[in-house]
C-alpha cells in the first residue's frame, strides 16, 4: 500500500460486484453471506459501501481492464477521506493476482475463486497491509461457508467446479482446478435448505455439470432432489458434449421436475476448428447427441456457445458455423469474438483472425442466432405452460416469469405474487420474450411444466 493511498473505511457496510458466468454470480451471493455472518449490512451500490468485493470473470476479454476502471473509481477519497476496502476477487485475481498487485496498490485482498470462505480473515488481515490468498486448497471452500441466505424464487447451487478438458482457447483450468464434485449429501441439504426459504427453482452450476461424480451422477443428483417437497423446477448449466450421457438424457424424460431446456456449448460448426479447439467431439457427434435428445424429449430448447475468430478459421469453418446455427435451430445462443487468453495454447498458434475479419462474423453469427430465437419464441405461441413469476414488469400490473423453455414470459395476473407458479397461454412472441395470458380462470400450479 502506498503512503499517498487515502485509508479504507472502517468495515460495516459491502456490496459484491459480479463479472461474467453463473457461477461467479453464486459466489458472490455466497461472499455476501459471509460478510452478513460478520455483521456486515449489504448496500446496492458500491459508492456506499465501506468493503467493495469485485468478483472477477477471466473468460472473456478486456476482463482486466474492466477491473483496474472499477479500481481506479473507487480508490478515491469520499467527502471524509476515507475510501472503501477493495477486495479483487475471482478468477482474474487468481490468473493475475501478482500483476494485481503491482499495477493497483488500493487493492486491499487478492483472493481466488477457491480461496473466498477465507474473505472475513483476508479482511482482518487487510487491517495492517494487503492480504493475499490465491492458492487452490485441498479442503473445499464449502465445508467453511455459513448456511445460504436468499429470498428468491430461482437460485444457482454450485455442484461442481474446475475442468479437466484444456479446451485450448480456456483459462478455467488455471483459474478453477481440476474438475471437482460436492458431496451428493452436502446438495441435498442445501437444496432442502433453499426450498425451506421459499425457492422454488434451482439450477445446479459446474464448468462441466454433466461430469458431476459426488456419490451419484449427475442424473442421480436431479432424481434426488426431484424428491425433495416444495421444489418444482430443475435446471443445469454448463455442460460438455462428451458428458451427455443416456442417464442424463432419459432424466429428460422421467423426471418431471427437469426443465424442457438444455445448454450444450458446441463453440464452432466446423470439425476442424473443433479439433483445433481440443473439443473433444465433432460436428457430427454434437448432432447426434441433440437427435438422441430431441428424439426423447422432443419439445426441448437448446441453447450453445459459439466463438468466432479462432485462429485459423477461414471463411469456410464459418460457413459451418452458420449452418449447424440454422440447422438446429437454437432458442437462444452465447457469441463471441475469441480473445487470447495469456497461458492458454490458442494464445501462441499462428493465423489469429484480423479484428475486423471477427466483427465482421460475429454480426453475421448474431443475426442467425437472432433470428433462430424469434422463430422458437413464435413456435410456442398456443401453448399452454407454467410460468415461474420472478420480479416486476415495466408497466404497473405486469409481472415477468420463466416459462418451461427458460423464455421470460411477461404477463397480468391479478392477485399473483413473486414466486407463484401460474397457469398462462402463450400469446404473443419477440425477440427475446414472449406474452402470456393466464388461463381462465386463472389458476396457480405446482407442476413444473
Amino acid at each position: 500500500m502506498t503512503s499517498q493511498s487515502p485509508a479504507p473505511a472502517p468495515a460495516k457496510t459491502y456490496h459484491v460486484k459480479s463479472f461474467g458466468c453463473q457461477m461467479n454470480v453464486y459466489d458472490s451471493e455466497r461472499m455476501g453471506d459471509l460478510l452478513s455472518a460478520e455483521g456486515l449490512t449489504s448496500v446496492a451500490t458500491p459508492e456506499a459501501a465501506d468493503v467493495v468485493v469485485l468478483n472477477t470473470c477471466h473468460i472473456r476479454e478486456k476482463a482486466a481492464e474492466k477491473l483496474y476502471s472499477d479500481i481506479g473509481r473507487l480508490r478515491q477519497p469520499r467527502a471524509d477521506g476515507r475510501r472503501p476496502t477493495i477486495v479483487a476477487a475471482g478468477c482474474v485475481a487468481q490468473a493475475e493476482g501478482a500483476e494485481i498487485a503491482a499495477r493497483a496498490p488500493a487493492v486491499d485482498v487478492i483472493v481466488g475463486p477457491l480461496a473466498y470462505h477465507r474473505l472475513p480473515e483476508l479482511l482482518k488481515q487487510a487491517q495492517t497491509g494487503r492480504a493475499v490468498d490465491i492458492d487452490m486448497p485441498l479442503v473445499p471452500k464449502f465445508d467453511s461457508l455459513p448456511q445460504r441466505r436468499i429470498a428468491q424464487a430461482s437460485a444457482f447451487l454450485t455442484v461442481q467446479e474446475g475442468c479437466d478438458k484444456f479446451c485450448t482457447f480456456c483459462v478455467v483450468p488455471y483459474t478453477r482446478g481440476p474438475e471437482t464434485s460436492r458431496p451428493a449429501a452436502d446438495l441435498i441439504g442445501e437444496a432442502q435448505a433453499l426450498v425451506a426459504c421459499g425457492v422454488k427453482e434451482i439450477t445446479l452450476l459446474g464448468q462441466n455439470v454433466n461430469a458431476y461424480a459426488g456419490g451419484l451422477s449427475l442424473a442421480g443428483l436431479i432424481r434426488a432432489l426431484a424428491d425433495i417437497d416444495g421444489l418444482e423446477r430443475i435446471r443445469y448449466t454448463t455442460s460438455h458434449p462428451r458428458d451427455m450421457h443416456d442417464d442424463l438424457i432419459a432424466a429428460h424424460v422421467e423426471v418431471a421436475k427437469l426443465m424442457p431446456y438444455l445448454h450444450l456449448p458446441v463453440q464452432s460448426g466446423s470439425s476442424r476448428m473443433l479439433k483445433a479447439m481440443n473439443r473433444a467431439h465433432t460436428r457430427e457427434s454434437y448432432l447426434a447427441t441433440l437427435e438422441r435428445l430431441r428424439a426423447a424429449r422432443p419439445d426441448i430448447a437448446l441453447s450453445g456457445d459459439f466463438i468466432v475468430g479462432f485462429p485459423g478459421e477461414t471463411e469456410a469453418d464459418f460457413e459451418d458455423t452458420l449452418s449447424i446455427v440454422r440447422q438446429v435451430q437454437y432458442a437462444a445462443a452465447y457469441s463471441f469474438k475469441y480473445s487470447i487468453r495469456p497461458g492458454t495454447p490458442a494464445a501462441t498458434m499462428a493465423d489469429q483472425v484480423p479484428e475486423a475479419v471477427k466483427d465482421e462474423r460475429l454480426a453475421r453469427l448474431q443475426a442467425a442466432i437472432a433470428e433462430a430465437s424469434l422463430a422458437f419464441n413464435r413456435s410456442t405461441i398456443g401453448r399452454r405452460c407454467t410460468v415461474l413469476l420472478e420480479r416486476p414488469g415495466r408497466k404497473p400490473g405486469q409481472l415477468i416469469g420463466k416459462t418451461p423453455w427458460l423464455q421470460s414470459a411477461v404477463v397480468s395476473i391479478p392477485g399473483a405474487a413473486i414466486g407463484d407458479l401460474v397457469a398462462v397461454n402463450i400469446v404473443g412472441a419477440g425477440p427475446n420474450s414472449v406474452e402470456a395470458v393466464p388461463v381462465s380462470p386463472p389458476a396457480r400450479e405446482s407442476a413444473a411444466a
